[in-house]
């Protein structure tokens, strides 16, 4: 065992077992930004090699965890480095990984995550890097609402790689023509589902992708109905706790009329790769999404920004920027301090927020990004990042409440809206779960 290994005691241990359980079971659903399948790496527990850990398989992940391995090779190729992946249920896969080997006194390097409330999974066992911030001037370059999310348990934890918006609406030009429906005028809920009405008479694409394989996008989805038809406020008040039961079953009533009538007839048994191809081939007209869903146009030659697709705010969310974070996060026993640091200081830097977000479909939250480097969606994406007037944290990935809270929300979806679509049930299941 490397010297650098210092041992967890018996209660740690025991309270690190249990945290593991949790993991794997705990918290249904899997990150939309990330393949379905891939490979779980090796481990390495080697005190003078650099391993970070993450959940990038397939598509856009893999392409952009490729070419921020090769910046920081540029950079550092004296330091030996394994960059390994963990695929399967994405960030579930990782969390119960991640977990087990801090529990079995074999912690990686670095991992990446999601932090805010996500990281209570973690709780006690991570290490202050706040130091780096400092030392690199992060403090004075990051975005001030991702500075705050990194605060944690009295420490900062981790640096931020990259940011997705969560309230997209991304749209099939063509099929939008056809019906002959101004997609850039949609601002409500109300004034969608008549589209999606108009849509259904006039083409014979479904109106919305929707990936029901896992309960993530229900909650997701919900989300932006709520604070579209109610407010962020309303949002704000349910991830608080105070949830107001007439806003959710308004937002939860619109839900059930997108899904039993607007989406495609295989949407419980599919992924988001598969849904958002339906945009792509011309058999959904729409599909909303993180905008990872990005991500997948940008390799298709044939499918082009302002050409064949296009994007909104989900209608109604204007000025709202749904926040997402993904961070490298350093466990309290890394078995290298030093080499985690000076990682996660290059993580911080202009080329390795570059590198990484232009592949990914993310935008970097340093606010001295030159945004002529972006490609031009995400230009636009990382203006209204800056530009926001209101931030709300994700629900469905991490930032907003803890993984007790989002399990629940999650398994709310699971249990009672997925056909039949039962309103009320589901309304009483979150509230229950943000209450408690």
């Amino acid at each position: 065992m490397s010297d650098h290994h210092p041992q967890l005691d018996d209660d740690r241990r025991n309270y690190l077992k249990a945290l593991g359980a949790f993991g794997v079971a705990g918290i249904t659903g899997v990150a939309g930004c990330l393949d379905d399948g891939g490979s779980s790496g090796t481990e390495s527990g080697d005190g003078d090699t650099l391993e970070v850990v993450h959940g990038w398989t397939g598509d856009d992940g893999e392409s952009a965890v490729t070419a921020l391995e090769s910046a920081y090779e540029e950079k550092h190729s004296d330091v030996s480095k394994q960059f390994s992946a963990v695929g399967a249920s994405a960030n579930v896969e990782l969390n119960s990984r991640v977990t087990q080997r801090i529990r079995n006194d074999n912690a990686m390097s670095v991992f990446a995550n999601w932090p805010g409330s996500n990281l209570e999974r973690y709780k006690g066992f991570l290490m202050d890097v706040e130091s780096v911030w400092d030392d690199a001037g992060l403090k004075d370059t990051i975005h001030e609402a991702t500075i705050e999310q990194h605060k944690f348990n009295d420490k900062m934890p981790g640096v931020p790689i990259g940011s997705h918006r969560m309230n997209n609406l991304f749209v099939n030009i063509s099929l939008f023509e056809q019906a002959g429906v101004d997609y850039t005028s949609i601002d409500s809920v109300e004034k969608l589902i008549s589209a999606y009405d108009t849509i259904i008479s006039e083409t014979d694409a479904a109106p919305m992708g929707q990936a029901m394989k896992g309960p993530w996008t229900g909650l997701q989805l919900f989300a932006q109905i709520l604070a579209s038809q109610s407010g962020v406020e309303a949002y704000q008040s349910f991830i608080d706790g105070s949830p107001d039961g007439a806003a959710i079953r308004e937002a939860l009533r619109a839900q059930k009329t997108i899904h039993e009538k607007h989406i495609t007839d295989d949407a419980s048994t599919i992924g988001f790769t598969d849904a958002n191809q339906k945009v792509i081939s011309g058999d959904a007209a729409s599909i909303h999404q993180g905008n990872w869903a990005y991500g997948m146009y940008r390799k298709d030659d044939e499918f082009n920004f302002k050409e064949q697709w296009d994007w909104i705010p989900f209608p109604g969310t204007e000025g709202m920027y749904f926040f997402h974070l993904d961070s490298f996060i350093v466990p309290e026993n890394t078995p290298t301090p030093e080499l985690a640091k000076e990682f996660l200081k290059f993580a911080g830097s202009k080329e390795a927020q570059l590198a990484f977000n232009k592949n990914k479909g993310s935008v970097p939250l340093r606010t001295d990004i030159d945004a002529s480097e972006l490609p031009e969606f995400l230009k636009i994406t990382y203006n209204d990042l800056l530009e926001a007037e209101s931030l709300p944290p994700t629900i469905a990935h991490g930032l907003a409440v803890d993984p007790e809270t989002a399990g629940a929300c999650k398994k709310a979806f699971n249990s009672n809206f997925m056909d039949p679509y039962d309103v009320e049930a589901t309304a009483t299941a979150l509230e229950e779960a943000v209450s408690n």
